[in-house]
């Protein structure tokens, strides 16, 4: 789509941002003013608002301090977990620069949190465990030198908008006053398949397009979930010593892989799909019935690592829709993130479940194969679906 290839980190970031909270959102949205009571910019259209602030210039670079929430869990949903400030929630800065590298640095008694990225990789440290994850990003096309520097036309916008309209419901661009800057904020919900979520805003600076706020809701509450919020931000170069910042010698590494190589250009070979060709590569009896708590089966694709071949399942669409992962047992063997988990019994075997706000996870193995599942459903639906597996 052109007004996707066109854009620069920041214009992409904003329209992301807009198609972040569209694509989680459930429910009726409405827009809950948490501006500082600061100039507002005037009246537009939603169009002409976003169209406006994908075209403006960008700064030279982003310095903010921020506050980000996290009520996902539910009390006693993570018993004897130590946390993080990820868990936790909590304050801290972010710096970008106007070359997409950037560092978000959370503070917190639980534990610090700091997240690295740039065009290629991103890495992020968890203080609570000195533990550092890392992932290789997608490698972005481009067609041209000026390719980011132009910006979509109030018709692409519109068009954008419209599409987007077919699956959700969005507010105006109310005016508004985040982290002291003359702001808009758009709430949306989709029309369905929401699963346990309720609605999203998104609310960025009405003079250069910066997202300075999302905040996700779930179902039947007027309280954030999920909340990133810019409270204090300025605009001007970041240097490379505040965004090249290296994770702590002796951390364990996690590698969450996300990369290319080995793979070339002309590597055009087709993901294996369906249930028999699945079968056929896998080295365990693959579970797949045609629908698991009334839920169809929508797909069933080989999972295939550098260890191991696995499975995975979809049933049911959008945010409504249930994953189960298959893998062999011993593919996953030694402690476990969820072996500290509360238990829960599936049938004749004792898994772990996570439970939040937002939905459901559950593991456990049988017969020398573990399952994964997960779903915006509540723990009773996601258990139900765990035991019609084995």
């Amino acid at each position: 789509m052109k007004l996707l290839r066109t854009l620069s980190t920041r214009r992409l970031l904003l329209l992301l941002g807009v198609a972040l909270v569209l694509g989680i959102a459930a429910g009726v949205g409405a827009v809950t003013a948490l501006g500082g009571g600061g100039a507002t910019p005037p009246p537009k259209p939603l169009a002409d608002a976003l169209h406006d602030a994908l075209a403006a210039p960008e700064p030279a670079g982003i310095t903010a301090r921020v506050t980000f929430t996290n009520h996902l869990f539910p009390t006693g949903a993570l018993v004897g977990q130590t946390g993080s400030a990820l868990m936790s929630g909590a304050s801290g800065r972010l710096w970008v620069t106007n070359d997409g590298r950037g560092r978000l640095e959370l503070q917190s008694d639980a534990g610090d949190v700091q997240v690295v990225w740039s065009g290629t990789n991103v890495t992020a440290y968890d203080g609570s465990s000195n533990t550092v994850y890392t992932a290789t990003l997608p490698t972005q096309s481009t067609s041209g030198d000026t390719a980011d520097q132009t910006p979509p036309t109030l018709d692409d916008v519109s068009t954008w908008l419209a599409k987007l309209g077919e699956h959700a419901t969005l507010s105006a661009a109310h005016p508004d006053n985040v982290a002291g800057q003359p702001a808009y904020t758009v709430s949306i919900s989709p029309r369905h398949d929401g699963g346990l979520l309720g609605s999203a805003e998104l609310a960025w600076d009405a003079a250069t397009g910066v997202p300075l706020r999302v905040a996700i809701y779930a179902q039947g509450s007027d309280t954030p979930v999920l909340e990133l919020t810019a409270t204090d931000i300025s605009y001007g170069p970041v240097t490379s010593a505040d965004v090249d910042v290296a994770p702590p010698v002796g951390a364990k590494v996690v590698d969450l892989g996300g990369s290319t190589s080995g793979r070339t250009a002309s590597d055009t070979s087709q993901p294996v799909t369906g249930v028999d060709a699945v079968q056929a590569a896998v080295s365990f009896p693959l579970v797949a019935p045609d629908s698991l708590v009334g839920l169809p089966r929508q797909t069933v694709q080989l999972l295939d690592s550098h260890d191991s071949k696995g499975a995975l399942v979809v049933y049911g669409q959008g945010l409504g829709a249930i994953v189960v992962v298959e893998r062999p047992a011993d593919a996953t063997s030694g402690t476990s993130q969820f072996d500290a988990l509360p238990k829960v019994a599936i049938n004749d075997v004792t898994g772990h479940e996570l439970s939040t706000q937002l939905g459901t996870a559950i593991e456990f193995q049988r017969a020398g194969v573990s399952f994964a599942l997960a779903g915006s459903v509540p723990p009773p639906a996601a258990e139900a679906a765990a035991r019609a597996l084995g």
